[in-house]
């Protein structure tokens, strides 16, 4: 008699195909230039050391993750805690959301770009928008659609763009464009504060590791596959960030690499390989943000859905067919659409980046407090928080120094969504509070 079939739609291979998909979104093809601009041929060393302190994140939420098995994930772990803070809790879930949603407005963003660059309307900002409010709604409907589809389709994506990403790698140190020696010449005078400037402003590169942790409801044997998932999309994709960014050092010209930013890559590869390279990296960009915006809708809604189980969103976010958040993913649809149509992502995008890296503090420091339910090792959540804490402090540093303006708007954000948190939750506790089977520390 053959073995029924996990009820569960969610096995290992789709948790690290969704946490894959995630973290490689675009953001190696958008750091590679302000990476190899102030560090040259240490680029990979520098993307190499964000990764180790994105490690120490993912340590901290597998940890929670573990002992909370919550889908609520940042939020959920954030309010049960510190009980205590509901004020504090809303904030961090409003933050995080709207993150959340930045980040998916400029996936679908640059999937437009690279997909329209090989056509005649390249440069119709028009097109660009139209084509990302496709690909979201597009993934919006597959993911209401069925989990378990869902999943295939993501594994197909993530494993094709692995391969993808690492045959661009490997066929670009095939063809070296100068030799060491002549590299460290042509790199910047190296410093340990450009190497943290760059690990920091490298970190969200690897955001979306998290959005396993949302789909605890869904997947097999949670508290075995959660850490394994995590652990295992961390040490691939920064193999995959260090491989490229290593070929894009050895074989692409720095000038070229910082001009042609996130599009270097793609450049590189035509001028060793031919037409043909050029073709497969924007293959590999496509695919890399169609995977990250169907893994941040899956798990980010189901985050919104469990912030608007508490009332801190409106209650009809929580409304789910089954077990799938269909007005969650419908509304982070609608929103990113919004951004899209509004312009101004790349500043918004620094918001997503900074909360990434505070949220993943508070997680830590969440996790030390802990230390003994969660059986965390007191070094680790040390070296956690101590890593997290520097690099907000080097980003916030960066920032202000480089960009005073946009460290205003990012500020001017924050005190925005703190704002429509504290009132909304103050509103909706007034109205609540004596309503039957409402906690008090709801």
């Amino acid at each position: 008699m053959a073995a029924s079939k996990p009820d569960k739609p969610l096995g290992l291979k789709e948790l690290v195909a969704i946490a894959v998909g995630g973290m490689i979104g675009g953001g190696i093809f958008t750091v590679l230039g302000i990476s190899v601009a102030m560090v040259g041929l240490w680029a990979p060393l520098a993307i190499a050391m964000g990764g180790g302190v994105a490690a120490l994140a993912a340590y901290s939420y597998v940890q929670l993750g573990k002992y909370f098995m919550d889908e609520g994930a940042t939020y959920s772990f954030f309010k049960r805690s510190f009980p205590k803070s509901r004020r504090a809790a809303a904030a961090v879930g409003w933050w995080t959301i709207f993150g959340y949603i930045s980040t998916l407005a400029l996936y679908a963003y640059t999937f437009s770009s690279y997909a329209l660059s090989v056509t005649d309307w390249a440069d119709s900002e028009w097109a660009r928008k139209i084509v990302s409010w496709g690909v979201i709604w597009l993934f919006a409907l597959i993911n209401i659609w069925s989990v378990r589809g869902m999943g295939h389709i993501e594994d197909v994506m993530v494993y094709v763009k692995v391969v993808i990403l690492l045959s661009i790698a490997a066929l670009l140190m095939m063809h070296p464009d100068a030799t060491l020696p002549q590299l460290i010449k042509d790199s910047p005078s190296l410093t340990f504060m450009a190497l943290l400037t760059v690990a920091s402003l490298t970190f969200v590169a690897y955001e979306g590791f998290q959005l396993v942790i949302n789909a605890v409801k869904e997947m097999q044997d949670p508290k075995r596959n959660m850490p394994r998932a995590i652990y295992t999309a961390m040490v691939l994709v920064t193999t995959i960030y260090v491989l490229v960014a290593l070929a894009a050092v050895l074989s692409v010209p720095f000038n070229a690499i910082v001009q042609d930013k996130e599009y270097a890559l793609a450049a590189g590869a035509t001028a060793v390989l031919g037409e043909w390279g050029g073709r497969f990296v924007v293959l590999g960009a496509v695919l890399a943000t169609m995977s990250a915006i169907s893994g941040t809708l899956f798990g980010a809604s189901r985050q919104m859905a469990r912030i608007a189980d508490d009332r801190y969103f409106p209650a009809f976010i929580d409304e789910r067919s089954g077990m799938i958040p269909v007005h969650a993913i419908l509304t982070m649809a609608t929103l990113a659409s919004g951004l899209i149509l509004v312009g101004g992502l790349r500043m918004i995008l620094e918001f997503g980046s900074i909360t990434f890296l505070v949220v993943s503090f508070l997680m830590a420091l969440a996790n030390y407090r802990l230390r003994r339910e969660t059986e965390t090792n007191v070094l680790m959540a040390w070296l956690a928080m101590i890593g997290l804490a520097t690099g907000t402090v080097v980003i916030f540093w960066y920032e202000a120094h480089t960009a005073p303006a946009q460290i205003a708007f990012i500020g001017g954000l924050y005190v925005v969504l703190t704002l429509g948190a504290i009132l909304f939750e103050r509103h909706e506790y007034r109205h609540r509070r004596d309503a039957p089977g409402f906690p008090p520390n709801r």
